[in-house]
């Protein structure tokens, strides 16, 4: 007899049911076990559940400006309204668009909700200011000195200049080398400042003259920059109230005091601060007519070119004027954006209407100080169109609404499963248990990872999960009982039923995977919780049937009398299901017989 020849594994045959399960038990220790390592054993709530503000602002044009309202203009002013959010501690706001003109700020409980209204509300504030001071890490140095270069740091800084000027070099270079260095106290700009830093608090001696002697004694420190000096040594960058906090009540036309990121290299290591002491603004953001972060191919590096308004390359070429003549970091202008250091650039020649920022920047930080300086002359204006506060009380009604509504929901699938299907109602509670267990530690870990937040509707489409995972379930168990039904028993029937299943299964999950996906693009918000949470649970719904149901099933069938036998209370009795037992055959005696007489 010939060998039988080896081909594909017949469809429904028995597989390996203890690897499927061993496998899906690692991913669950593995996702409980991140959970806890983690911290975050509970799904991070929404607005509409832990409480806040909802803002919706919605935008505007400016006057002779028809057109500004487009898609990169709204992702500029989202990434500014993120920064002010954040920048007020908030880390758990959400800044999204709605639609082609509305912007979403959700901020979550505990925040000052009038400041975070002003905040978002607001156009950017971004100025031009001479550095008068810069330290990284460092004591303040003496403006009437040239500061002398770290040879540990990398840290170079940024320039501006002529984009005419392509290699870069300095054309009145010749002219700097036999000219004196001046003393940059001596200049208009900043004069009272850097005077006053260097001019020592006079000390009053016993039994002299309560009129100084003007010839010796030296001026007296202005209050104001005591107070600027006093506020720059106490300034810590590393902490963010601080850093939110530094220019506070200070007017453009005044010095002050910010941080910026200390860059080392191409990267920011997201720990180092800068502190500035800057000069009273020299020029506004509306002075931009536009910027943008480009490619110079011919140097292989990334820029940053400006464009000025008319008013605004006078300006500039005015202040580039008095900076060139400085050394560092007299020469470097900074540029404040709501408070905050983004850039400041050296400044080697006269400039005006065009100029170039080069440095160490990468293609990320290029475009972003390009939106960044494009954004304090956006041709936009915010409209508050609505505020909704939630109280945490009514949030935590709401989630206790949702999970009454989910228990309810559940109860009545299960007493459905325990009169239909008896026994093997309890296979199906545990595929819903660990489907559970699968959505909640994955929604837990979602929060930190990818921000994601439980809210009301998303609570829904767990709920509406549970119908399609007990759907799969019983498209299962059915095609078991018409296999029964055939005359086969458990076991063959358990493999043959599943190839039917399967493919009933995944076609009715794409179905529900594409409908949420469709429905998260092309909605926005709250009812964007309700489809990522549908997708989700659909996606484990194929997981749990394909690495437990099933799996558990097939050792059942095997393994057990109970469900092997097909017990009356197992589900899968053929009695129940309208099918005769098949008869069994009986041995009959044979009664020999004499043979006839001829």
């Amino acid at each position: 007899m010939a060998a039988p020849k080896k081909g594909r594994k017949v469809s429904g045959a028995p597989g390996r049911p203890g690897r499927a399960l061993a496998l899906i038990t690692i991913v669950i220790l593995a996702l409980a076990g991140g959970m806890f390592a983690s911290g975050h054993t509970t799904p991070r709530l929404g607005i509409d559940l832990a409480g806040g503000t909802s803002i919706t602002l919605k935008a505007q044009n400016e006057p002779g400006q028809p057109n500004a309202i487009n898609k990169t203009n709204m992702d500029t002013a989202v990434a500014i309204m993120e920064r002010r959010v954040n920048g007020m501690g908030v880390s758990e706001s959400e800044v999204q668009t709605q639609g082609t003109d509305n912007i979403i700020v959700n901020i979550p409980k505990g925040t000052n909700s009038k400041q975070a209204r002003e905040q978002v509300g607001t156009t950017a504030k971004l100025y031009f200011r001479q550095v008068l001071a810069q330290t990284q890490g460092t004591p303040l140095p003496d403006p009437g000195k040239t500061p002398k270069p770290d040879p540990t740091s990398t840290k170079k800084p940024d320039e501006a200049k002529d984009p005419k000027d392509k290699d870069g070099k300095d054309k009145d270079s010749k002219d700097k080398k036999s000219s004196p260095t001046p003393d940059p106290t001596k200049t208009s700009q900043g004069r009272a400042v850097t005077d006053a830093l260097k001019a020592p608090t006079p000390t009053p001696t016993p039994g002299a003259s309560k009129t100084p002697d003007p010839k010796t004694t030296p001026p007296a420190q202005d209050p104001a920059t005591a107070k600027l000096e006093k506020a720059f040594a106490a300034l810590d960058c590393t902490k963010p109230e601080q850093r939110e906090k530094a220019g506070d009540g200070i007017k453009p036309s005044e010095p002050t005091i910010a941080c910026g990121k200390s860059i080392t290299g191409k990267v920011w290591d997201g720990k180092s601060w800068d502190k500035f002491i800057l000069g009273p603004a020299e020029l506004e953001g509306t002075d931009v007519k536009k910027a943008s972060g480009t490619f110079d191919t011919q140097r292989a590096l990334w820029k940053v070119d400006m464009e000025f308004t008319k008013e605004g390359s006078d300006k500039f070429a005015k202040t580039t004027g008095k900076l060139m003549k400085l050394q560092q970091p007299l020469n470097q202008f900074g540029i404040v954006l709501d408070g905050n250091v983004v850039s400041a650039p050296s400044v080697s020649t006269v400039l005006s209407g065009n100029a170039e920022i080069t440095g160490s920047f990468t293609q990320e930080t290029a475009q972003e100080l390009g939106n960044i300086l494009s954004y304090g002359s956006l041709p936009l204006t915010f409209k508050e169109e609505t505020v909704t506060t939630v109280t945490p009380a009514l949030g935590s009604d709401q989630l206790e609404a949702g999970l009454i509504a989910g228990a309810i929901g559940l109860a009545l699938v299960v007493i459905y499963l325990v009169l239909y299907y008896r026994g093997l109602s309890f296979v199906a509670l545990l595929s819903l248990l660990v489907s559970g267990i699968l959505t909640y530690t994955i929604m837990a870990l979602l929060g930190p990872a990818i921000g994601f937040a439980l809210n009301l509707p998303a609570v829904c489409g767990a709920i509406v999960a549970i119908g399609i995972t007990a759907d799969s379930f019983i498209v299962y168990f059915e095609r078991i009982r018409d296999e029964i039904r055939d005359g086969r028993t458990l076991r063959p029937a358990v493999e043959r039923a599943w190839p039917r299943a399967r493919r009933t299964i995944l076609v009715s999950d794409f179905v529900s995977l594409l409908s949420a996906v469709v429905l998260y693009i092309v909605t926005v918000g709250k009812v964007q919780g309700f489809a990522f949470t549908l997708g989700l649970t659909t996606l484990l719904d194929v997981v749990v049937v394909f690495l437990f149901t099933k799996p558990l099933m097939t050792l059942l069938a095997s393994k057990t009398k109970f469900f092997g036998n097909g017990h009356k209370w197992s589900g899968l009795d053929p009695k129940r299901l309208g099918v005769q037992p098949p008869l069994r055959r009986t041995r009959r005696s044979v009664v020999p017989t004499e043979p006839k007489e001829a």
